[in-house]
This record gives C-alpha cells, structure tokens and sequence, in this order.
C-alpha cells in the first residue's frame, strides 16, 4: 500500500508538471506578443528647399548653371519644360497638390529631375535625396510613374513605324550613301540584369556568365530607333533574336516595301553608333540592372528610347550629314520605291 500510494503521488505531480507546461506553451503561442520593430523615423527634409534650390540652379531667369543644363540633363531646356508640362497635365502623380494637413507635396520640376538623375546618372535612388529632398521609396516611384507616363503620352508618335514620308527620307539617304533600298541597320546590345532571378539565371547567362537581356533595334543614318524588340534571354544569339522578332513579319505576310536593305557591312552600323549613344546618354542602360522586376527593366528600356528620339529630333539639325530638306518635296530620281497604301515593316514590341 505504502508503495502505491507513492506511485499516486508521483504520477499526479508528473501530470501537473506537464498540465503547467502546456499550459505555459499554449500562452506564448496563443497571447497577442509585444511589437519590437523600430518604426521607422520621419525625417524632416523641407522639400520646399530642395524645389527653390533646383529653380534657382536650373530654370531662374540667372540660374547659376544655366550653361550646364544639357550636359546634366541630356536635353535641351525646351524639350525638358515641354515633357514636364506634359507630365503635369495628364499624369496625377506630377501634379502639384496638398495632402491632408494642407502642405504642398514635391513639385513637377522636383518628381522629373529625380526620375530623369537616375536614368541619366544610373544613380541610387537615394542619391538625390540631399540635393532634391526626395526620399529613396519617393524616388523610385517618381522613376516608375515617370516611365510609364513617357510611354503612354509619347510612345506612339516616338516609337512608331516609319511613315511613307519618312521611308521616303530613309530610301533617299541610303541610296545617297551609296546601298539603295536601305532603310536602316539592324543589331542587338545585351543589358547585365544583376538582381535577376536565381530561377532564371541559367536561362539568361551566356559566355561572360552573367544573365543578360537582350535589346534588338533598327536604327537610320540619325540615330533614330525605328524599332526595339526587348526581352529575349541572353544565352539567344542575334540569329536566334531575329528569328523570335517580329521585325519581318510584314514581310513574310507580303506587306513589306519592294526593296529593303541589302548589303550594309562595308560600313559602321547606324545602329551600333546608336547604341553608343543610348548609353551615353543613359547611364542606366549602360550599368547592370538592378530591378528584379522585368517588366519594369523593360518600361525603363522603352522610356528611354523614346527620349533618345526626342533628343534626335529635337537636335537633328546639329549634327545630321545630310540637308533632309533635300528629301523632302519635289521628283528625287530614285531606284527604289515606296508603295503608301501598304504598311512597313518595321515595328515596336517588347518579348514578355
């Protein structure tokens, strides 16, 4: 008996042990626990004087580095207040408003310089909080809001297919440069995608053995980029690229001009030079990439396409080899011709 009753004892304190420590577990788990992150801090950084710093530097009637202005900005000043009023006008996000308490936010002049910095510069994000005083997340908002804004208000008129005028200026300069039924040349630049994916390393790493992006373009005598073809993974080839284009298609499908270029190899490709440019002008394009998003790498592409365009029209006249006025009225004894109920066959288009 004595033995049993020991053997009660013991059992039952086991069991309050074990009761104790479920119940012990069950409340650490269950019950709400205290939230120990850092909240992060609200810094004061008086945008209003990053906006009259920028006014007085850039766009005063003195501004001090008025004779700066193309070098930092890659355009000039009439073409910059032309996108920026264009910005402000049709996209909300760059427009001047309040919020809640009644103060105004950034400025239009302060949401364009900080996205156009990062393209041109290839720059951090938050590389231009102490000159504009715009924080990083802010910052690279303003780069996406303004990518797509370019996109939608100037990517049909800059990155459409040639008119027949245009194809008719194109045929001319080629015949002039001696390769008649030339409209451009054609070629493909890779672009480092350093935060690509681990999934999909293998499928965009070719030779250097870091994963690329492949950018296939047309472009004429004046560095124009009529067509821009952006996605393929880099382990393609240019021939590969070619054959998943849609460069051709209008060809294939018999709705091509009579004659298109033929032997261009004796000479610099138009393209190559525009790609020089491109990243001259855009630092971003030149350095690795740094979203893991794709289709945000590619709208970065595309925009600044577009603003190479604008660029090359806007300043066409300085440094184009050619009196275009030539081209452009008047019978121009040629070998090729262009048939205008038919579209061309160069396009835009972006690989998803």
């Amino acid at each position: 008996m004595p033995s049993s009753s020991s053997s009660d004892d013991v059992d039952e304190r086991l069991d309050d042990i074990i009761d104790q420590i479920v119940e012990d577990t069950y409340n650490d788990i269950v019950e709400p626990q205290p939230n120990n992150r850092r909240r992060r801090a609200y810094v004061e950084r008086y945008r209003e004087g990053g906006h009259s710093r920028l006014w007085n530097d850039y766009f005063s009637e003195d501004a001090t580095y008025s004779a700066q202005f193309r070098r930092r900005f890659r355009m000039n000043k009439d073409l910059f207040m032309r996108i920026v009023y264009e910005l402000s006008e049709n996209i909300p996000f760059f427009q001047h408003r309040q919020d809640s308490t009644g103060r105004f936010g950034h400025t239009p002049l302060q949401k364009y310089t900080a996205a156009i910095r990062q393209l041109v510069y290839g720059s951090a994000a938050d590389a231009v909080d102490e000159y504009l005083r715009i924080g990083e997340s802010t910052a690279l908002l303003c780069l996406h809001k303004f990518t797509d804004g370019i996109i939608r208000l100037f990517g049909d008129e800059y990155l459409r297919r040639p008119t027949p005028a245009d194809l008719r200026r194109l045929l001319d300069i080629g015949e002039t440069r001696g390769f008649p039924g030339m409209v451009g040349s054609i070629d493909c630049m890779h672009w480092e995608w350093k935060n690509c994916l681990t999934a999909w390393k293998e499928q965009y790493t070719r030779g250097s053995g870091k994963p690329t992006i492949v950018l296939e373009a047309v472009a004429s005598q004046d560095l124009w980029i009529w067509h821009a073809f952006f996605g393929p993974p880099g382990t393609l080839n240019d021939l590969n690229v070619l054959d998943r284009s849609p460069v051709f298609d209008d060809i294939l499908e018999g709705r091509a001009p009579r004659l298109f270029a033929k032997v261009q190899e004796a000479i610099r490709k138009d393209v190559e030079r525009a790609f020089g440019v491109l990243q001259a002008r855009f630092a971003i394009v030149k350095n690795p990439a740094l979203s893991m998003n794709k289709a945000k790498i590619g709208k970065i592409m595309r925009a600044c396409i577009i603003l190479h365009n604008m660029i090359v029209e806007n300043e066409r006249d300085g440094y184009i080899r050619y009196d275009i006025s030539e081209f452009a009225e008047g019978d121009v004894t040629r070998s090729s011709e262009v048939e205008t109920e038919r579209p061309t066959n160069l396009n835009v288009s972006q690989s998803e």
